[in-house]
């Protein structure tokens, strides 16, 4: 964008004050007006995969907007449970706690059944973050998806982090995502490893845009 340029408006569509002010965090390096979404603007996410829910945030949150927006949607999928919680990761319980509980009894009974038939326990799985944006006619111009690969512990492990950061394990660090300091997990985990592929791609967007706006 030219020297002197304003910033370009772009709508996190969220409308969580943490996600947004990460989010804001994230892109202070671009020539950007982070804004929040329209109150009261509820999506439905309706989307069989994370990809899917991000370009329907996206697209509504743009066109209720008449601005640039970005959304992500993330979450946890487990080999042994054949992907779930998978996009109802945030829907799986009520709370954080009755989430990780629910979780990790229906992967005892997995476990139960691989040793019944014989199999080894599997304890595999990994975070995806989607990313989406999407012009103000609610056209997607941007996706990205990053992952992150690990287990799922017996028992919750550290005090950080959110979700089902206490259980899930990291096998390459030897740490749980809750006993990471941010700074490790903003740069091995899912949501940060989808910004490095995000970061470039939306800095040649916006190049872009200005020199079509300049001319």
């Amino acid at each position: 964008m030219a020297s002197g340029s304003a910033p370009l408006p772009l709508v996190i569509a969220s409308g969580n004050a943490g996600k947004i002010r990460e989010f804001a965090a994230l892109l202070a390096e671009l020539p950007l007006e982070i804004r929040s979404q329209p109150e009261g603007l509820e999506v439905e996410e309706t989307g069989t995969s994370f990809a899917e829910n991000a370009r329907l945030k996206a697209t509504a949150v743009a066109r209720a907007s008449g601005c640039w927006a970005l959304a992500d949607d993330s979450g946890l999928s487990v080999t042994a449970l054949e992907g779930a919680p998978g996009v109802q990761s945030a829907r799986y319980a009520d709370s954080d706690t009755a989430r990780i509980a629910r979780l990790l009894r229906e992967l005892a009974a997995a476990d139960g059944r691989r040793a019944s038939a014989g199999l080894p326990p599997d304890r595999t799985a990994h975070f995806t973050a989607a990313l989406a944006v999407a012009d103000p006619s609610g056209r997607i111009r941007l996706e990205v998806e990053g992952t992150c690969p690990g287990e799922i512990l017996e028992a919750p492990r550290g005090e950080g982090g959110f979700g089902y950061d206490p259980v899930f394990f990291v096998p390459e660090l030897g740490l749980s995502f809750a006993e990471m300091d941010k700074a490790t997990k903003a740069s091995i985990g899912h949501r940060g490893r989808a910004f490095a592929l995000l970061e470039p791609r939306l800095r040649q967007l916006l190049e872009g845009e200005a020199a079509m706006a300049a001319i």
